[in-house]
């Protein structure tokens, strides 16, 4: 699918790149096993600028529970003003938990498993 995708020409090349909430997404997919979920959210941090109409189609279309539960949950911890504007409703987050770290804490309002420093350091994240 192209949603999230643009293009950047460079020279006599054009190249197809994947927009920041869709970076983010998909490093989010490879999250915790080949990615860190501590650098993401660094990431998410930096993310003030995003439009959330695009947001939400990329949040829409996702197929991975996993990822718009962790994306989501990551926007609002960073408490960026274009989360507001979210329609969390018209987000397909599944049914069930997800346990995206063992020995973590359950966040019963995204219905997942984060790293323990994520909730004990909410002041910090």
């Amino acid at each position: 699918m192209d949603v999230g995708l643009t293009s950047i020409e460079m020279k006599s090349l054009q190249i197809v790149v994947s927009n920041a909430p869709r970076a983010l997404m998909e490093c989010l997919y490879l999250a915790p096993d080949k990615q860190d979920l501590q650098e993401c959210y660094e990431l998410m941090e930096g993310l003030n600028g995003l439009v959330p109409k695009q947001v939400q189609l990329l949040l829409e279309v996702c197929n991975s529970v996993k990822v718009k539960r962790l994306f989501v949950y990551m926007a609002e911890k960073a408490g960026h003003q274009w989360f507001k504007y979210l329609n969390i409703e018209r987000v397909n987050f599944g049914i069930g938990v997800r346990s995206i770290v063992k020995n973590g804490i359950y966040v019963d309002k995204y219905k997942i498993t984060v790293p323990k420093e994520f909730e004990q350091n909410a002041s910090k994240l």
